[in-house]
């Protein structure tokens, strides 16, 4: 069904909303109509009894939840995503995120599953043979890579954080090559 609205946004509105969605003015109305589509969704579920949700908290992870569905295309958002549309502290983003994954997760696990494949595409080995490197901004999603790991062989290596790094973690190659096949990437891994 196709639905149509006008919003009334002055500039600055504009501005602000571009800046936290993270988009430019002229992407603004696409990108909003995703995150509107979520919440309509929400609307639609409650209507239809379909969810009703008492607790701000659980409001709050099937708002996530939808957004994951609708704007982020199935990817998991990592924590300064979700305190930018939350207005949420990290720590409170991750643990939202946590309770996201843990609820829904046999909902979202083709979703978890791209996320995985994403990270790993962007990782990069520093030396031929060595450890391959890549920036994680998302605690949630490196434990959710070494749960995988678990899952195949309890014997594989964690994803250790890289020495006086924030955010960049190392990956042993037998470690890489399990993860890339469990997400169904192993012919790219050379």
């Amino acid at each position: 069904m196709k639905v149509e609205i006008d919003l009334e946004l002055n500039q600055d509105e504009i501005m602000e909303i571009s800046a936290i969605l993270g988009c430019s003015e002229d992407d603004l109305p696409e990108v909003l109509a995703n995150h509107i589509r979520a919440s309509a969704r929400e609307y639609l579920s409650m209507y239809r009894g379909q969810k009703v949700l008492r607790r701000a908290t659980d409001i709050h992870e099937f708002r996530l939840l939808l957004l994951i569905e609708t704007s982020f295309s199935g990817r998991i958002p990592d924590e300064h995503e979700v305190t930018r549309l939350f207005q949420t502290t990290p720590s409170e983003s991750r643990a939202l995120i946590r309770s996201v994954l843990a609820k829904y997760q046999y909902r979202i696990k083709i979703g978890i599953l791209k996320t995985i494949k994403m990270t790993l595409g962007r990782a990069r080995q520093e030396v031929e043979g060595g450890d391959y490197v890549v920036a994680i901004n998302s605690r949630n999603i490196v434990d959710e890579m070494n749960r995988l790991l678990a899952d195949q062989d309890g014997g594989l290596h964690q994803l250790k954080k890289k020495r006086d790094s924030v955010s960049t973690y190392e990956v042993k190659p037998s470690s890489f090559a399990a993860l890339a096949q469990a997400v169904g990437m192993e012919d790219e891994v050379s």
